[in-house]
């Protein structure tokens, strides 16, 4: 029989080890399922105990036959340190199997919470820049516009690390970050105009893309980790916390479209994004390599372990790979189904998730950890922008509000069912998924 103060200072272990998850990025079906096998480990009986989840605040209940203890914790902030998940589910397990000292699994806890991230802030915006220059050979740049994108989101991403750490509102850094980036993106296509126009030396700096740089510059700033969470929230039914995450996801896209449009009435851009081509047309190690640098820039931003980078790197490969083969065919002078972008994107996020599901046993590491860096690569930053500029630049014309809802619904439709591809093999594949 526990004393009061030894159930109480279970329950507390147990709400820090749920926050933990919470603040790191986790699904909620994984925050029961580890806060359930925590509970078992510390003694306490399940049939009793209940849990509360809601996007800021976590409680357990545990009531008996004299007395009913209740505890709350509330969650500080919401990130992404996908290798805090992975130790985080690797000591649960570990209690469990081997039965800690309640000492011992408190300081491994706190340790955790302490720890490090793996990679340095400069580390992070060089691996997010590239991460963003692979988006844009997947939008069809050439490899001066690569670096000219890896360039503006670079010092981009390091004013959003620098306006986090002074304690700026999270919204205003956000669209902050995106009017910068964008104008740094377009002060490259001036410099690539003015070169190609140039003989000599300077015709370096030219590029036959100039304008892509101003599709990819700020897609570090777009919540996938958010979106494919609240994707798994639905469908686990926690519909709450689904829908939370939903509008936190939908006032962080806004905040980034204003910041965007911002930018583009400053420099008096025209809409260029109406005219880019859709259909891929580099060679397929292109894609592959572009892909893999995507995959990989974006662990660096969700803190996965270097170990684990050379499978999200192939992971990104497979995803962007099957997405162009069952998206491409004969009406585009292609190889493939011709099955459209969002077949196509739903089909490379299930196949990555599958594979994932096969992995996480022998990689003894969550399943978030491999599949979400693996498909963001194939975000729609196209349609995304062609929407944003058909709504800008409404006139008043028969057909501007139809043309720029077939954008936005078009991108929606490929966001959501890349987030479903990546969540429902999850759902259907659980007990091949170490919890």
């Amino acid at each position: 029989m526990m004393s009061e103060g030894e159930i109480q200072r279970r329950l507390d272990l147990l709400l820090r080890t749920g926050c933990l998850l919470m603040e790191s990025g986790a699904d909620t079906s994984r925050v029961m399922r580890t806060m359930k096998r925590v509970a078992a480990y510390m003694g306490l009986p399940l049939e009793r105990l209940n849990i509360y989840i809601v996007f800021n605040m976590l409680m357990v209940n545990l009531p008996d036959c004299r007395q009913s203890f209740t505890r709350f914790q509330r969650v500080e902030r919401h990130g992404i340190d996908l290798d805090t998940l992975r130790q985080v589910s690797h000591l649960s397990c570990e209690a469990q199997r081997t039965g800690y000292s309640l000492d011992y699994y408190e300081r491994q806890l706190s340790q955790i919470a302490c720890q490090r991230r793996n990679y340095s802030p400069w580390q992070v915006a060089v691996g997010g820049g590239l991460a963003c220059g692979g988006f844009c050979i997947q939008f069809g740049c050439d490899w001066t516009a690569f670096f000219y994108a890896a360039l503006a989101a670079i010092l981009g991403l390091r004013l959003r690390m620098w306006l986090g750490a002074v304690g700026s509102n999270a919204l205003v850094n956000t669209g902050v970050v995106a009017f910068v980036s964008t104008l740094i993106a377009w002060a490259f296509s001036e410099l690539s105009q003015w070169a190609t126009a140039s003989d000599g030396a300077m015709g370096i700096f030219a590029s036959s893309t100039p304008w892509h740089p101003l599709l990819a510059c700020a897609l570090f700033i777009v919540p996938g980790v958010a979106l494919i969470n609240f994707v798994s929230d639905i469908l686990s039914g926690y519909t709450q916390i689904g829908v939370t995450r939903a509008m936190g996801t939908l006032t962080t896209l806004l905040a980034m479209a204003f910041g965007i449009a911002f930018a583009i009435r400053v420099c008096g851009i025209d809409n260029f994004a109406k005219n880019l081509p859709m259909t891929p047309h580099h060679a397929y190690d292109e894609y592959s390599l572009a892909a893999a640098v995507s995959a990989i820039g974006f662990s660096m931003i969700f803190n996965t372990p270097r170990h684990l980078m050379g499978f999200v790197a192939l992971g990104g490969v497979v995803s962007v790979c099957t997405r162009n083969f069952v998206n491409l065919g004969p009406s585009s002078g292609n190889i493939g189904l011709d099955l459209g972008l969002v077949v196509g994107s739903f089909v490379g996020s299930a196949v990555v998730s599958i594979l994932c599901c096969a992995l996480v046993r022998w990689l003894h590491t969550p399943h978030q950890l491999l599949s979400i860096p693996s498909v963001i690569p194939m975000i729609p930053g196209v349609l995304m922008y062609r929407a944003l500029f058909a709504f800008i630049n409404m006139h008043g014309v028969v057909g501007e509000v139809t043309v720029a809802m077939n954008y936005a619904i078009q991108a929606s439709l490929i966001i959501l069912f890349i987030a479903l591809g990546v969540a429902i093999p999850n759902v259907f594949f659980r007990r091949m998924i170490p919890a």
